[in-house]
């Protein structure tokens, strides 16, 4: 007997979406929450930035990342994490020169879209 998967939030699939440093798909998506992976490239970084209406929780799942988080900068490697409370700059980094980074991000708050974004760096241009 086969069974239905367990279906969190939004039954539309989101396909990967890429980026400069990478790419990142939606894996399941609520009112006031959202989960992503994001892979990152070797040597490749995300903008500093920050939110205004949503914290982020990353969790390594593949890879060493070196992060910020306000004037904190700490290395992390597989099974660690980290937390990111809204207004705070943060940012994160493949250190590593030859393999990607996979990081599980869980987004909550109050708006989750990527408009939500202040870049206060980017090494992209954007």
């Amino acid at each position: 007997m086969v069974q239905n998967p367990i279906n969190f939030g939004s039954n539309k699939k989101e396909t990967k979406t890429e980026r400069p440093w990478g790419s990142f798909e939606i894996l399941c998506k609520g009112p006031g929450y959202q989960s992503k992976r994001l892979i990152i490239n070797p040597k490749s970084r995300l903008s500093l930035q920050t939110h205004k209406h949503r914290d982020e929780e990353w969790v390594i799942g593949r890879g060493t990342a070196q992060v910020t988080i306000g004037n904190n900068k700490i290395v992390l490697g597989k099974g660690e994490s980290a937390s990111v409370p809204r207004t705070i700059a943060h940012r994160i980094e493949n250190i590593s020169e030859i393999d990607p980074l996979e990081i599980i991000e869980v987004q909550i708050g109050d708006y989750i879209d990527e408009d939500d974004i202040e870049r206060l760096e980017d090494d992209y241009g954007r």
